[in-house]
């Protein structure tokens, strides 16, 4: 299944120059890096084999892990504590997670359930594009509201932006709309710095202008040459295949306030998601 066709598909919510198999600092970096990765990316290997899937992550070096509304849930078929419990048999920790449409009373149970195993993040990862700047306004009431419900659990709620955010929309950018409209204290944002590239802004911009406002970041690399319009989602490569200046670009996240770092990768030339998971992994040594 297409996460970006299923996810808010159905409209409003139910309501450039932009790196340890193990955990040990990122040199150059004013701080330590624990790396992470999003599960989507390993979607066809977590459906066949989770405890296989996590096994490998976590001897190549992953020690955080983002997981999503799969077909199985969140937890992957468990309870949140029997995932929790596998995941750190390997080394792992479930720090968040991507999250299905859902109504209130359902997004109150998964926060309470993401809360029970020491989970950071809900995230809201799709609200797709739209004809009128308005739906974005009150997708922004819509995530303070559940950026309220996530604090009263002690977790916090975050947006992910793809590439729609980045395009005007009656003269607006929505992304910046959704930054004006949501509140600070309860909302935060998960950069994925692949779209903010490919749609032409700058990621040092962001991260300086709404310094605290992204607490999470979504890692892949931005081709050299770049594929003819139209396949701009299939233009990523691995990390340090590309444009981007990866030491330069965490050290001014971490600078910013991004805690949580997440490799994901949409598009692998002559590799299978484990290849392209073991890469990065060794990059980010």
């Amino acid at each position: 299944m297409n996460r970006r066709n299923f996810l808010y598909s159905s409209g409003m919510l139910a309501a450039t120059s932009a790196i340890s198999t193990s955990a040990a600092p990122l040199t150059g970096s004013a701080h330590g890096v624990t790396p992470g990765i999003q599960l989507y990316m390993m979607r066809d290997d977590m459906t066949k084999d989770v405890a296989g899937t996590l096994k490998k992550l976590g001897a190549m070096g992953y020690r955080q892990l983002e997981s999503y509304g799969s077909d199985k849930g969140i937890f992957w078929g468990m309870k949140n504590t029997e995932f929790k419990k596998l995941a750190a048999g390997y080394g792992l920790k479930l720090v968040s997670t991507h999250h299905n449409p859902m109504s209130l009373t359902e997004f109150e149970q998964t926060a309470a359930q993401a809360a029970e195993i020491g989970m950071k993040y809900l995230v809201c990862p799709w609200l797709g594009p739209q004809k009128h700047i308005d739906f974005f306004k009150q997708a922004a009431d819509d995530f303070n509201t559940r950026g309220a419900i996530c604090k009263k659990h002690g977790l916090r709620y975050a947006y992910h932006p793809h590439d729609y955010p980045y395009k005007p929309v009656d003269g607006q950018l929505p992304i910046n709309v959704l930054l004006a409209n949501t509140d600070k204290e309860l909302v935060d944002y998960q950069m994925d710095v692949y779209y903010t590239v490919t749609e032409g802004q700058d990621p040092y911009a962001y991260l300086k202008n709404h310094k605290g406002r992204f607490k999470l970041m979504h890692l892949r690399d931005v081709m050299k040459h770049r594929l003819p319009k139209g396949s701009e989602e299939e233009s990523a490569c691995d990390m340090g295949e590309g444009i981007l200046n990866f030491p330069k670009l965490i050290s001014a996240a971490q600078n910013s306030g991004v805690n949580y770092f997440f490799v994901e990768q949409s598009r692998y030339y002559h590799e299978t998601p484990l290849q392209s998971a073991r890469k990065n992994a060794e990059f980010l040594k």
